[in-house]
């Protein structure tokens, strides 16, 4: 969209309106409606569980009746569905719109293999992960048979401070993020690093040794190994390993971050157009 126009007739008909791309006069009130949608639309996924109408208005700060509106015309378009209590959730026409555009994504391509390779080879949770709209989100991931297969989803998005992918954002590619991934970072367990100066020794340290850890420091119990991806030099993605602290301790965690990197250079091989050899045995 341009900036509001002037030159929509003398009559004023169009006075209150934006161009589009090809210069056509589109009513303010009409964009104005569609931002409301959205808001509602990334307030149901934020929610990560269903969220009746009084719910959805307050989060999306929009009066009752005009977020009862909207979810209405979203449902008839299967953008959201209701559930048995006529709360509303994401609806399986977002959900395959979203599902389509990381299946159009190269990184997601090029790592879906050496995901599933992965997972089978540990028997855990392998995830892909990048910045998208300056978050870190999932992009992919391949369940293991261990701890915590359902979470998180793809497409949610994680936090800088307490992850390992995080880690490693921090370490090559800060500057995608700004002001270390969030405003305020949250302390999700006494393990999580909220300060600079702890933020700047993890990205130190992963600089040095080309891969993160994150020993229970955004989800109790949780343990994760992860390497950067590169293409041309460049962090485009990171792989994690996901396990219980315990489960971790029993791999190892020199092994599963020998495997991470490995597998890492694999899926940066393939997205340069490199034949990159298979995991094959222990490493």
């Amino acid at each position: 969209m341009s900036e509001q126009s002037s030159n929509f007739g003398a009559s004023g008909e169009y006075a209150n309106a934006v161009a589009d791309r090809d210069g056509a006069a589109v009513p303010i009130e009409a964009s104005s409606s569609l931002d409301k949608a959205i808001d509602i639309l990334l307030e149901l996924q934020r929610a990560g569980s269903p969220l009746g109408v009084t719910a959805a208005a307050r989060a999306a700060g929009l009066p009752k009746s005009s977020a009862h509106r909207l979810l209405q015309g979203l449902a008839r378009r299967g953008l959201v569905e209701q559930d048995a209590q006529g709360r509303y959730r994401p609806g399986f026409v977002l959900v395959a719109l979203g599902l389509g555009a990381l299946e159009t994504d190269p990184v997601v391509g090029a790592a879906r293999p050496v995901l599933e390779e992965e997972a089978a080879a540990l028997g855990e949770t392998v995830f892909l992960t990048a910045v998208r709209g300056g978050r870190i989100a999932v992009l992919a991931k391949t369940e293991g048979t261990g701890f915590l297969r359902a979470a998180p989803q793809v497409g949610s998005t994680v936090p800088t401070h307490a992850t390992a992918v995080g880690k490693l954002q921090l370490a090559f590619a800060p500057d995608e993020l700004g002001s270390m991934g969030e405003p305020v970072r949250e302390r999700f367990t006494a393990r999580t690093a909220t300060s600079a100066a702890e933020l700047e020794l993890a990205a130190a340290d992963a600089r040095r040794t080309g891969w993160a850890t994150n020993r229970e420091e955004w989800i109790p119990g949780l343990a994760v190994v992860a390497a950067p991806v590169f293409r041309s030099g460049r962090l485009v993605a990171a792989l994690a390993v996901a396990a219980s602290s315990a489960r971790l301790d029993e791999l190892g965690v020199e092994r599963v971050a020998r495997r991470a990197v490995a597998a890492a250079e694999r899926i940066g091989a393939r997205l340069a157009g490199e034949c990159a050899p298979s995991a094959g045995g222990d490493r």
